[in-house]
């Protein structure tokens, strides 16, 4: 079983993880990556310790790898995309590969959600939430792989045919953030797996055992050796330039910043290769008078605080207007108030650790922005110091004036700024005024209202009554600078394909 060779969870105060392919040195375990179709550690023996958020132990080390390593690494998946063992498989076959991954997950969520709690921070609940939801992206391009049609289009000779057909672009390189640190990978590596690609994959720095967990399974499903590689490494930035720089890689997929994203795009140009950059957002909420408050208040929680505020999508600026204005601010703080704060090893923990101090301090700054700008701290706006010096209090910011950071930066946090407005064209004017653009929310009974709305927000995913939108079948993605490309949904897979043209002429009929 999968718990048996891959690791132990001692449920006292501290993680312990034992691995098939772990050494022990030092009382840490050490883990190893995968490349090529094996465990192995550094070229240079180097390796780096990943933290639980919670109260900083060292749960592990990983290799830190090298572009030597990351060159391995490409070469492997370089060679498995031309081989027979992969380039040759049916769909149906690939499907298949995929859809034995997907039970071997979902036979082990309790055990993979425990490491992502581990090294995220992220309250058991959500991360076993995070196991099914991540997991159903390899359960839907399973599917998909079945379905990649070409086309045959009617010539304009009579004795031509035209044909359309879609083949994998290559080796894939994937560059993954830490907050989701499932789910991030599975929604692009299922999609590129299903076209016929292979991988390289660069998880986050901070959360990489995770990534190597579902490998793992990976193997034991039967993907043939340099399929799937993983490079992790704590010099982020060396190996993702050298994997955009790569001519042997053909297509970078990238979550994360959009000051990073940006980087991406300007390398990825050297090489003229494919890019799907899923990057930040600044996500309107607006809450309308006609909206029911007791429900509204309940998704706009879930909007806000998931994963501690550390989501892409989550609400950024939450809009209300002035006729339910104090009757929605009560409700909600009473909410806010009753969030339970703590480890994310407790079943009744919703709200963890930031991740890191980085973050910590950039709440700190935004509260103190607030303050200076004369906004109103209702509630929280500190830090959480005998919980454990990364917890923050679930904040809510009041009298928010448009010049406050938190109006035009991504919080990532757990940071809530209401900002009160009296009509429907002055939300949405307050809404678009950003250069982002991933999701937006609104909650409205009016139905009028409820198509208006939608189509004049300037954002790639509309959410309306609802505060939780993201589902394997829609396509995930933004506009303006929130990225470029869709991922999940049917339209995914569509970022791993090259559409070829095929002319047959002069047939006799």
């Amino acid at each position: 079983m999968f718990r048996t060779f891959l690791f132990d969870i001692i449920k006292a105060k501290r993680y312990r993880f034992r691995l098939q392919f772990h050494q022990r040195q030092n009382n840490i375990s050490f883990w190893k990556s995968y490349i090529d179709g094996e465990w192995v550690k550094a070229e240079d023996r180097k390796k780096y310790e990943i933290r639980n958020p919670v109260d900083d132990e060292i749960l592990c080390c990983v290799p830190d790898m090298s572009i030597e390593d990351c060159q391995k690494a490409i070469d492997a998946a370089k060679y498995a995309f031309h081989s027979n063992e992969w380039s040759s498989l049916l769909a149906k076959q690939r499907s298949d590969l995929l859809k034995c991954w997907y039970d071997l997950l979902i036979e082990n969520t309790d055990d993979i959600a425990d490491i992502i709690t581990a090294e995220s921070g992220k309250p058991i609940k959500e991360a076993k939430r995070e196991v099914l939801y991540g997991s159903s992206f390899i359960e839907w391009f399973a599917g998909e792989a079945r379905r990649i049609y070409g086309d045959i289009v009617p010539s304009p000779k009579v004795d031509h045919e035209i044909l359309v057909i879609k083949q994998p672009l290559g080796v894939a390189g994937v560059i993954t953030p830490w907050n989701f640190p499932l789910s991030m990978i599975t929604r692009k590596v299922s999609a590129a797996l299903a076209a016929g690609c292979t991988l390289v994959i660069k998880p986050s720095a901070l959360t990489p055992l995770t990534c190597l967990a579902m490998t793992r399974l990976a193997e034991e499903a039967g993907f043939p050796k340099g399929v799937i590689n993983v490079v992790t490494t704590s010099d982020t930035r060396t190996i993702g330039e050298y994997m955009c720089n790569s001519p042997d890689i053909q297509i970078i997929s990238f979550t994360g910043s959009t000051r990073i994203g940006k980087i991406v795009y300007s390398l990825c140009s050297k090489t003229m290769k494919r890019f799907s950059l899923e990057l930040g957002g600044n996500a309107p909420l607006i809450v309308f008078n006609s909206a029911d408050i007791e429900r509204t208040a309940r998704h706009v929680l879930a909007a806000k605080f998931r994963n501690c505020g550390q989501a892409c999508v989550a609400a950024n600026r939450i809009f209300v207007q002035e006729g339910i204005y104090e009757q929605f601010l009560e409700r909600f703080k009473e909410q806010v108030e009753d969030l339970t704060i703590g480890n994310g090893r407790c079943e009744s923990t919703q709200i963890g650790p930031l991740i890191n101090e980085d973050q910590f301090n950039k709440m700190c700054e935004f509260v103190k922005d607030a303050r200076e700008k004369n906004a109103r701290i209702l509630i929280g706006g500190e830090g959480l110091p005998k919980l454990g010096k990364l917890f923050f209090a679930p904040t809510i910011i009041t009298d928010v004036p448009p010049e406050a950071k938190v109006c035009s930066e991504e919080i990532f946090g757990p940071i809530a700024p209401i900002i009160k407005f009296k009509t429907e064209e002055e939300a949405i004017q307050k809404a678009n005024d950003t250069r982002v653009g991933l999701a937006g929310y609104f909650f409205s009974e009016n139905l009028q209202q409820v198509f208006r709305v939608a189509k004049c927000l300037e954002v790639g995913m509309v959410g309306i009554n609802e505060g939780i939108i993201s589902t394997t079948e829609a396509p995930f993605g933004g506009v303006k600078e929130s990225g470029i490309g869709r991922e999940a949904g049917r339209q995914g897979i569509d970022e791993y394909v090259d559409i070829k043209y095929i002319c047959l002429g002069n047939l006799k009929y």
